[in-house]
Parts: C-alpha cells; sequence; structure tokens
C-alpha cells in the first residue's frame, strides 16, 4: 500500500477545496452583479490557485512522479506562484478584501492563506526526486514578468489594476509601481532559492530515513 497516500487525499481535498472556493466567490459576485471574467481571471490570486489546484489534482490522483524532474519544475512553479501570492497578500494587501474581490472571509482564507501553506507543505513532505537548481528555477519568474506586464498594460486600457500598488494614481505613478515591482521581484529571486534549496536539502535528509514516496 502507498505509505505516503494520505498526502494524496490532502492534495486531491485542497484542490478541491479551491475549486469550491472559487467557484462559490464566483456565483457570489454574479449575484451582486459585479462579475466580470475579465477581471476576475486577471488576478494574480486566481491564477495561481487555479494552476496550483491542476497541479494537486495531478499529484493527488497519481498522475506524476515525484522523481520526474519535469514534473518538478511545474511543481516548484506552483509552490512558489502560491508563496509569493500568501506573503504579498499578507504584507500588502490585507484589508482590502473588497477590491481583491474576495469578501467572503472563508474564501479570502482558503485562497490566500490556506492554499499557500498546503504548497509549501507539499513541496516539504514530498520533496524533489533529484535537486532543482537555482538557475533551472529561475524560469519560474517568467510567468509573473508576464503577468507584470499584461496588468500594466492592461490596467490603462480598461481602467483597472488588479492591485494597488500596480496604479500609478495610488502609489504616487510609475515610479511607485516601480518601486514595489522591484521589492517584489527581489522578494521572488529569494523564494525561488528557497524553493530550490529547501527543497534540495529536505531531499537529501529524508532519503537517509525514507522509503518510497507518494506518487
Amino acid at each position: 500500500m502507498d505509505r505516503m497516500w494520505w498526502l494524496r487525499v490532502m492534495r486531491v481535498v485542497a484542490a478541491l477545496s479551491i475549486v469550491i472556493a472559487m467557484g462559490y466567490q464566483i456565483f457570489s459576485l454574479r449575484d451582486l452583479g459585479t462579475f466580470r471574467p475579465s477581471n476576475f481571471f486577471s488576478f494574480f490570486t486566481i491564477q495561481s490557485n487555479l494552476f496550483a489546484a491542476a497541479v494537486l489534482f495531478t499529484g493527488g490522483l497519481g498522475l506524476a512522479r515525484s522523481d520526474e524532474r519535469r514534473w518538478n519544475l511545474v511543481r516548484g512553479a506552483a509552490v512558489l506562484y502560491m508563496f509569493t501570492t500568501g506573503v504579498v497578500y499578507g504584507l500588502l494587501l490585507t484589508g482590502y478584501q473588497e477590491a481583491l474581490q474576495t469578501h467572503i472571509p472563508w474564501v479570502d482564507t482558503t485562497l490566500h492563506r490556506v492554499i499557500p501553506l498546503v504548497m509549501v507543505a507539499d513541496w516539504l513532505l514530498d520533496p524533489p526526486g533529484r535537486p532543482i537548481r537555482f538557475r533551472d528555477g529561475l524560469m519560474w519568474t517568467l510567468f509573473p514578468v508576464a503577468y507584470l506586464l499584461y496588468s500594466l498594460v492592461r490596467g490603462p486600457i480598461v481602467d483597472w489594476y488588479p492591485y494597488p500598488f500596480l496604479d500609478p494614481e495610488l502609489v504616487g505613478g510609475y515610479a511607485g509601481v516601480l518601486a514595489f515591482c522591484v521589492g517584489i521581484a527581489i522578494g521572488i529571486l529569494g523564494f525561488v532559492w528557497l524553493v530550490t534549496s529547501v527543497g534540495g536539502r529536505w531531499r537529501l535528509a529524508d532519503d537517509t530515513s525514507q522509503g518510497p514516496r507518494a506518487r
């Protein structure tokens, strides 16, 4: 019997939690008449949670192995994006639930707090079969960069920004936006180092005491 069956169950439960929370949020916004799909799916929180749900379902259903390098690169990306979501929310966005369209407390907690913790725990409990090099982890930053460019180009066109620190009118112009983006970029690079180094070290320690991992 799979010794890590409980981890697979946790992954499926977490993925379902994302789907339920997001679905409830959409229906709630529709009832309020404020649901705009193009804006809703432009939140980094929503995109990162959808990605995390796909990764969790894949791992939970045993459709990928933790010793597959490409799969671990995908997992690592999901961990990085959710870790970024949780930290940025905690430092910069607490209290902005209405603007973030996460006005329902349990939905807000699930998407911004619980799932980031679940993804980090999953990475530590089932570390990569092979260490991921920092330079390989740098490819994970392509999505945040693309997201930033998308948000800054789209913002003036539709007169809406997903986050206050991306709105020049709220942070003292584009110099303020740049300052926030540089700070977040430095943080993301630090997160890449953490995800790659901690996962690798945990794996080496785990190899001395553990048998087969979750598939």
